[in-house]
């Protein structure tokens, strides 16, 4: 397994920007870390990793996710006082930005007079507020919000992240909601240019993607708190799954969700028995989420207090 890893990495394409990415990381981390008393950091992965066909991408693979999880959990994560490495897909769900209208951009604005633009009326609180919690929250040095695309660009910046958060310990957390790709095909056997679809019926020989949890938890960062997410449509398989993967990869946690209800609901498996976790129903404005991690933060409450004895 780890030659399929060390050979993933090799052959990937170099992350761009990598010097300011790992600059921008470390000067997160040493702020929180050295902050009174310390503040936790969680590491949050948030919407779908795409698979080019090309080198010169025209053409790819794309994994379902909207990012809605990881932007609610990370708002919630900020406000139960960690600081929160946001690794999320590009053009996907934002934190703060889940309460702003389904209209277009533009409809959120009208002319004051011939030269000045204001918020909508209709529109102004939901902005007004979402502006305030973004701002609030990157200037209190909560929030480092770092985009990614391609699995290349996923896994790289991961590992980038994990390695970077190693001396945290056990203060550290990976909340891991990204839809990951489990295939993908291999950059060196992949054609430069755009594939001519003039050619006939098009073949494509997908490889595994390698299995990097396991890496994670053993050699990037082994004392960080660990959660990983298992979502199937099958709700039959759903809890062997993720039973399996929480004795395979050794996380702290699994989150179980199954397609048609992961609004309403989601189970953590974890070895000390499976919580149900819900929304309250009975408060419009509220989403799973929030409960849950009420969960996950008193969980790692637990394991910081059992690490340090």
């Amino acid at each position: 397994m780890e030659d399929e890893i060390s050979s993933f990495f090799e052959s990937s394409p170099p992350q761009k920007n990598m010097e300011e990415i790992l600059e921008n990381l470390n000067e997160f981390i040493k702020l929180n870390s050295s902050s009174q008393g310390g503040r936790r950091i969680v590491c949050v992965t948030s919407g779908g990793t795409t698979v080019p066909l090309e080198q010169r991408c025209v053409r790819y693979i794309d994994n379902f996710s909207s990012g809605n999880r990881g932007a609610a959990s990370t708002e919630n994560f900020v406000k139960a006082g960690y600081a929160v490495i946001f690794l999320y897909r590009r053009g996907t769900c934002q934190p703060y930005c889940r309460s702003l209208p389904d209209d277009p951009f533009l409809e959120c604005f009208e002319f004051s007079d011939k030269t000045n633009i204001q918020g909508s009326y209709s529109h102004l609180e939901a902005v007004k507020m979402a502006v305030m919690d973004q701002q609030t929250a990157v200037a209190e040095g909560s929030l480092l919000k770092l985009p990614f695309s391609t699995i290349y660009e996923y896994l790289q910046m991961l590992r980038l992240i994990a390695e970077a958060l190693k001396d945290v310990g056990p203060c550290s957390m990976f909340y891991l909601a990204a839809a990951v790709s489990d295939f993908y095909v291999p950059w060196k056997s992949m054609t430069e240019h755009k594939i001519e679809s003039g050619s006939g019926p098009l073949d494509i020989r997908l490889a595994q993607v390698p299995k990097m949890l396991s890496v994670l938890r053993s050699n990037w960062a082994p004392k960080a708190f660990c959660i990983s997410f298992k979502l199937e449509t099958d709700s039959k398989i759903l809890m062997e799954k993720a039973t399996k993967a929480l004795r395979k990869y050794k996380v702290h946690a699994v989150v179980a969700n199954e397609l048609s209800t992961r609004k309403e609901e989601v189970v953590v498996v974890s070895s000390s028995g499976n919580v149900v976790v819900r929304r309250e129903c009975d408060k419009p404005e509220s989403f799973v989420e929030d409960n849950l991690i009420r969960l996950i933060v008193d969980r790692h409450s637990t394991y910081i207090k059992e690490s340090h004895n």
